[in-house]
């Protein structure tokens, strides 16, 4: 599965055939927010707005324009999937009584949104077979791999490609967990920034003098290409991934061997988690770590890619989150777009200090409350 992901679906060649899609979905939500802006001092839900972004392109990334209709239903499914998945179980206290599971209803849960999944994915799937054999007819029998669906695919019919066989059940179950933790992932982390820098009005105006000066004050357009230049809107996203990792919690690992760790005795097949959390806000390691400071990073040479363990948003080594290349790039375009085209405010009288930042605990850590804002059009000031 590392090598499916890592090599084939989410190289740096691959991410960057991509750009399309980002880029239009990003242009789709600046015209829908323009558009409220006109309706007279709206409030739009950010929140949902970035989910909906998230979704969009994550979906016509793996399978082009073909969900038609069903975007909503299997969004849907994925979303209950993570939650189902991620929520507290008791069988997680007693891993030994093997029989909660059916005994709380947890199992025939899990087999239920399996089944719709299921369902959704046949109808997905034969559509884009039936597309792929006009395609191939029409091209020669070139290979065709547009889309991630595409990619899984060819490796199913060809697999003397990985050197062992890919069953249409780990093809779906790669998707549906590409579609959990990609669309969660990204939109999370759009929504924590564009909080963080509402509530920190002077990170807002830095982040957008920088932006507006790389791109053009009078309304060019913001291209990924040259997003690179943007180093102080860099250092706010690592500053809010700091803060707000998607993930709270790594995804568990299992030791084969008893272990002696600062003085502690760890059995063999111990299940444990990391708390990335926890020592993205270590003192030791950050000064106010409480406090939102995107500055922090101007001379401090350290990424999210897992080189420096004081700071694992995503993970590090070969379990490191192979998908955070592809989520990075949704995430800074679409913020500094969103900072690009909008100044923001609250609603009524409420002051950015006031803002709520109570987080809601799960699977990925998202806001308790919905990000309501007012976006005002900038170039038409």
């Amino acid at each position: 599965m590392r090598k499916i992901c890592t090599l084939e679906l989410f190289s740096a060649k691959r991410v960057g055939s991509f750009r399309w899609i980002r880029e239009q979905e990003v242009a789709n939500l600046v015209k829908t927010l323009r558009t409220a802006a006109h309706q007279g001092e709206p409030t739009v839900d950010l929140t949902d707005l970035a989910h909906k972004l998230s979704g969009s392109v994550t979906s016509k990334s793996a399978f082009g324009s073909i969900l038609r209709g069903m975007d909503e239903t299997f969004l849907e499914v994925a979303q209950n999937f993570g939650d189902v998945t991620a929520g507290f179980r008791t069988s997680d206290l007693y891993p030994s009584l093997t029989f909660l599971p059916a005994l709380t209803g947890f199992k025939d849960k899990l087999e239920k949104m399996r089944l719709e999944a299921d369902s959704i994915f046949d109808a997905i799937i034969d559509e884009r077979r039936s597309q792929r054999s006009s395609m191939s007819s029409s091209s020669d029998g070139e290979v065709v791999e547009d889309y991630l669906l595409d990619v899984l695919l060819n490796l199913h019919e060809n697999p003397s490609r990985l050197g062992y066989p890919l069953t249409m059940e780990v093809v779906k179950a790669v998707t549906l967990e590409l579609f959990i933790a990609g669309i969660e992932t990204s939109a999370k982390v759009i929504e924590w920034t564009m909080s963080e820098m509402i509530k920190h009005p002077e990170v807002m105006r830095k982040a957008q003098t920088e932006v507006r000066e790389a791109f053009g004050e009078k309304g060019g357009d913001v291209e990924e290409a040259s997003l690179h230049r943007l180093k102080y809107l860099d250092n706010v996203i690592k500053e809010s991934l700091r803060l707000h990792p998607p993930g709270p919690l790594l995804l568990p690992r299992e030791n084969r061997e008893s272990v002696e760790l600062c003085g502690y005795h760890v059995p063999a097949k111990t299940k444990v988690f990391v708390n990335a959390w926890t020592i993205n806000r270590d003192p030791r390691y950050w000064s106010e770590a409480e406090a939102f400071c995107p500055e922090r990073f101007d001379d401090r040479v350290i990424d999210y890619k897992g080189n420096d363990f004081q700071f694992i948003p995503f993970g590090a080594g070969r379990r490191i989150c192979p998908g955070f290349d592809f989520g990075v790039e949704v995430v800074k375009l679409t913020l500094a777009n969103l900072i690009f085209h909008f100044n923001w405010k609250l609603p009524g009288e409420m002051r950015p200090e006031s803002l709520d930042m109570t987080e809601r605990l799960g699977a990925s850590v998202g806001r308790e409350y919905a990000l309501l804002v007012i976006p005002v059009p900038y170039h038409e000031n």
